[in-house]
């Protein structure tokens, strides 16, 4: 098998599914298109990732690359390929399937611990099994309208969106794959920093340092959620794909 990844920001790597890639011995080629503002086509890869980022899903004037990011996501998780998107992947997910991407009341930046997964996500081939409340570094100001024939999987109070599902796409608006290390690079970034102390006042930063270490978990269950996606939703994918009496997705 064969992944597409693509990564929004040089700070913002794919972490722990990353490791879960290279655990299996998964070829992924990553493309980080802030840099390269372009992308191979879709079609040959067996799945697609899109991780977070600063930027917001429409911000097309700034960034004319985002439309075409967009329409390839669109034509991707509409011909049946999996896909995985995490905060801004989430958003930009939503916004190819037709759903508003907006700015919320707030920013949501920190450690949560009041995520919780929907009945849905009880019979959902990945989210099955998982705790029915998970902690979450959230570091988002958009959120999205959920597009139609989408099932909720996680949801939390300030937020109702958290994560969802659109035939074998997947969006996560939090950030599962961030260990407290690699979140903790991300307050050595004077954009990121300074956006936390707007949102939170003075001294957030340092407050943020010190709760990071509540994610301590937070990278097995990513691993173990991308696992099962890998498992149940990219194999399966394959298998049916390579089945010439399979009927389409």
């Amino acid at each position: 098998m064969r992944f597409l990844v693509i990564q929004h920001a040089a700070c913002e790597p794919p972490g722990a599914y990353e490791d879960e890639l290279r655990a299996r011995e998964i070829a992924f080629d990553r493309v980080e298109i802030d840099e390269v503002r372009a992308l191979p086509e879709w079609h040959g890869f067996h799945a697609v990732v899109a991780m977070g980022g600063p930027m917001g899903a429409n911000d097309d004037d700034e960034l004319p690359w985002l439309a075409g990011e967009r329409r390839l996501i669109g034509d991707a998780v509409r011909a049946g390929v999996p896909y995985w998107g995490v905060c801004l992947g989430a958003q930009l997910l939503a916004a190819s399937l037709g759903a508003r991407v907006y700015t919320g009341e707030r920013p949501e930046i920190g450690v949560r611990s009041d995520v919780e997964l929907t009945d849905a996500a009880l019979r959902d081939p990945v989210f099955a099994g998982a705790p029915a409340r998970i902690t979450t570094l959230q570091w988002h100001g958009d959120t999205f309208e959920l597009p139609d024939g989408a099932t909720l999987l996680a949801t939390s109070s300030e937020y109702a969106n958290q994560a969802f599902a659109w035939g074998r796409a997947y969006g996560l608006q939090f950030h599962l794959e961030a260990s407290p290390e690699l979140a903790r690079s991300w307050l050595d970034v004077p954009e990121y920093a300074a956006e936390l102390d707007e949102v939170h006042g003075a001294g957030a930063v340092q407050a943020l340092a010190g709760e990071l270490q509540e994610l301590h978990g937070a990278t097995a269950l990513a691993r173990e959620l991308f696992g099962r996606w890998i498992d149940r939703v990219v194999r399966a994918s394959s298998s049916r794909s390579a089945d010439p009496a399979a009927g389409a997705p």
